[in-house]
């Protein structure tokens, strides 16, 4: 068989020698693989439990424990006992290769290396490897389809038992929208039990005032053709605003006249807030698109108007003459940099990378703007003592980036305040990718800008990247700042995240992909940070999220970390699970906005159960700051997503340890 299409992968390097650590990450990095390297086996196995490589490439004789005992470690863990590993050596020795194969090695590599041999070999194990998980979730996929088939024979006795096990709301009301049926759906859903809503008057129980009248139409659509759906705006016992896809069906009796209507709703909050987001990205595209052809044709217009003030200049010599043509140049090259901006939006403008490091441009934007900024503004910068990972990009652009974040800062603080530069190595987990579309698995570095000013509504939150969008008076702002902060980052393939609060203040987080060229001296660095990473001894935490994919990875990441997890899919199973389990559980991680019973019902039914239990509140939305004020003192922490790992494993130290 000839592979061609070479395979995409992390690698992970293990070898003590430095000159080989170098001359295999340069082969594989330029091969476009991703990879790490650790310097001994210790460090290897710690690496390999927190970033998971895709293979291992092993030298057998290092300090410490050799390459057979790694191998054995390994292969004896669950979370890395099915990753490939091709053992490095010099030895020739049969015995030795027959060994190693037992322990579970693929293969061997002789030394002196051969690049070729080494991409062929790792190429090769890698499609062996991704040809086995295709086919293990094939055969799970045919596992699932038997076992659908099986079922499906019960469905009709199932059929009673569903209406009250199913998460969609399910509401008969009749012509005069009295509700006469409420399953534990709609229990779960809205928080109303079926006695406190039988009889009530839906449209009163359920609805916001400014939808009555679509309320209304619905109702003659559905007298008229018999059934309507979309989608409806809704409030819960508690005041949540949501919003359900919902299905209306109109009922007739036995003399074939209409007698009620049947309802069935799902709520779809978090499915239309990923759709904004997935929309605002491609809004942002489409900006952008349209910013660089109005740009194209501004520096068409503006070439010959430039070249022709240059022109008058050496024509017209006398003094009031030089003075108008030296204030058109001076507005034509305004005009030039504000179009050059628009194309650092539209990322049309050609980059020049070159490796970065992160401390020296922070560092000289301190220094320019403890010049320039007014002395009632408290400037302060917080880099990590340890060495950050060094990034690739434009100087130029990456100090533009910054300028404006501190400008914004400064703005939003005109009676003075706290603004704050910080950065830090930051590592993105797939955990994290599910919560934030536009990052990808990798090592990061964070660069953050935060104020103590004004804050922003949420109302104009969701905005403030379009270009030429700004809340300033005119002839203050061009509303390009953060548009070409956006365009930047994106030309550098990064992503942005914006934390706000009105009247408490603002930070934007810029994310960065380091280099393949990392310096050595950084490795022992990188792997002191997994093992300052705080893990459990054995604490039982109960995590609550209606989202399977949530759940399935935080209870993976827990569990690789020394910690026992309980999961439930909403409030009413976390309930039963604590009251069953409350003396082994430490901490309960709860997501506020689930369809089924919300988290602030659960939390205070908790808080009834146990008034000492731990609780660490979870959002995806910084709007869920006013339901978390109303929780008040009933959490320990709280935590908006997306997370990491890391994130979620200091939290939980440190509400475990009380401080």
């Amino acid at each position: 068989m000839i592979f061609n299409k070479p395979e995409e992968g992390i690698i992970l390097i293990v070898d003590d020698t430095p000159i080989n650590l170098e001359v295999l990450f340069n082969v594989l990095g330029n091969a476009n693989f991703k990879v790490l390297v650790a310097e001994d086996g210790e460090s290897a196995i710690e690496m390999a439990q927190y970033a998971t490589p895709d293979l291992i490439l092993l030298d057998i004789l290092m300090p410490g424990i050799d390459g057979f005992e790694t191998c054995n470690r390994l292969k004896s863990d669950r979370s890395t006992q099915d990753i490939p590993i091709i053992f490095l050596t010099a030895l020739t020795d049969k015995v030795d290769k027959v060994k190693g194969l037992n322990l579970g090695a693929v293969d061997y590599i002789t030394k002196p290396l051969e690049h070729e041999e080494v991409l062929a070999r790792v190429n090769i194990h890698l499609r062996l490897r991704n040809l086995t998980k295709k086919l293990t979730e094939q055969n799970e996929r045919l596992e699932i389809e038997i076992f659908e088939r099986k079922q499906a024979e019960q469905k009709i006795r199932e059929q009673a038992a569903l209406l009250d096990i199913t998460k969609d709301a399910i509401i008969v009301r009749d012509l005069d929208n009295q509700i006469r049926f409420w399953n534990k759906g709609a229990e779960c859903l809205y928080g109303w039990m079926a006695e406190e809503a039988l009889g009530k008057n839906a449209n009163q129980l359920l609805y916001p005032k400014d939808t009555l009248v679509k309320l209304k139409n619905i109702q003659e659509t559905v007298a008229e053709f018999g059934s309507w759906q979309g989608e409806l705006n809704q409030v819960t016992k508690q005041g949540q605003e949501m919003i359900v896809a919902s299905r209306w069906t109109l009922v007739y009796d036995d003399r074939a006249k209409p007698k009620s209507i049947l309802i069935v709703n799902s709520d779809i909050t978090e499915k239309k807030q990923l759709e904004a987001q997935f929309l605002r990205v491609q809004r942002m595209e489409s900006l952008g698109t349209l910013a660089s052809g109005i740009a194209h044709d501004l520096n068409n217009a503006l070439t010959p108007m430039m070249m022709s003030v240059q022109l008058l200049e050496k024509k017209i010599t006398d003094n009031q003459s030089q003075k108008w043509l030296s204030i058109m140049e001076t507005n034509i090259k305004r005009a030039a940099e504000l179009v050059k901006q628009v194309l650092w939006f539209s990322r049309k403008v050609q980059d020049h990378f070159t490796t970065l490091r992160v401390k020296d441009l922070i560092l000289e934007i301190e220094k320019i703007i403890k010049q320039t900024f007014s002395k009632n503004i408290e400037i302060y910068v917080n880099i990590p003592k340890q060495n950050l990972w060094n990034i690739s990009g434009d100087a130029t652009q990456l100090h533009q980036v910054l300028m404006n974040l501190c400008i914004n800062a400064r703005d939003a603080m005109p009676d003075g305040g706290i603004l704050q530069i910080s950065a830090r190595n930051f590592w993105v987990d797939s955990q994290y990718t599910r919560m934030n579309i536009d990052s990808k698995v990798g090592s990061y570095v964070m660069i953050s800008v935060s104020d103590t000013g004004t804050g922003i509504s949420k109302e104009i939150v969701d905005r403030i990247f379009e270009p030429f969008f700004t809340t300033k008076e005119v002839g203050k702002g061009t509303g390009l700042g953060l548009s070409t902060v956006m365009g930047i980052i994106k030309s550098h393939e990064g992503f942005v995240n914006v934390v706000t609060e009105l009247g408490k203040g603002t930070e934007f987080q810029i994310c960065l992909p380091i280099t393949q060229v990392m310096a050595v001296e950084n490795i022992e660095d990188t792997l002191r940070d997994y093992e300052e990473l705080p893990v459990g001894h054995g604490e039982l935490i109960l995590v609550v999220d209606d989202e399977y994919a949530i759940r399935e990875i935080t209870k993976t990441s827990l569990e690789k970390n020394a910690y026992k997890v309980l999961v439930a899919s909403d409030g009413i199973e976390a309930i039963a699970l604590y009251t069953k389990n409350q003396q082994e559980i430490s901490v309960v991680l709860i997501d506020m906005m689930m369809p089924s019973m919300d988290g602030l019902t659960t939390i205070q039914v908790l808080k009834k159960i146990n008034r000492e239990v731990k609780i660490i509140g979870v959002s995806g939305l910084s709007s869920n700051n006013d339901m978390i004020k109303v929780v008040g003192n009933h959490i320990k922490s709280f935590m908006l997503k997306p997370y990491t790992s890391n994130d979620l494993l200091r939290s939980l130290h440190k509400v475990i340890n009380g401080n």
